[in-house]
């Protein structure tokens, strides 16, 4: 997992709260992915979200509520700290990766869901008590993901 350490301007959304725009392409730096999900830090303060792109920029959007502390508004400068969120290819185990890394659209859509979504198919996966029952559940799980399931 790789850490992307910077500092960023606040910049105004348009329902409210703050944006902060990504010096660097998401998926060149953590691998192509559907949807980024993060987790970090902004001044100090732990923030989760899903990175979205607007005309080939990336944003990170933190809701109203991030700006009622008053050193956290639209022009404020904040040191940003983020991390790809939740369970990453790289720490499967093996026949769970190996079978993700043979289906590349189960693969992105894995690394695209929201943590919870892919804690509970990797946790259904580990509880398999028998080898065939597992092999059964990864074959299905990646069947799932091919179509586009969040979860089973």
């Amino acid at each position: 997992m790789t850490t992307r350490s910077f500092t960023a301007t606040l910049e105004a959304r348009p329902r409210g709260g703050v944006a902060i725009r990504l010096p660097f392409d998401p998926s060149a730096a953590w691998g192509d992915k559907q949807r980024h999900h993060v987790t970090g830090t902004v001044n100090g303060w732990g923030v989760r979200g899903a990175v979205t792109s607007v005309e080939g920029e990336y944003y990170l959007e933190l809701g109203p509520s991030w700006c009622r502390d008053p050193g956290v508004g639209v022009g404020a400068r904040v040191r940003v700290v983020l991390a790809p969120e939740g369970p990453q290819l790289g720490s499967l185990a093996a026949d769970f990766a190996a079978a993700l890394g043979a289906e590349v659209d189960a693969r992105r859509c894995f690394e695209s869901l929201a943590t919870f979504y892919r804690n509970g198919y990797v946790r259904w996966i580990e509880q398999a008590k028998r080898p065939e029952t597992r092999a059964k559940r990864i074959a299905e799980t990646v069947a799932a993901l091919k179509a586009g399931r969040k979860q089973r």
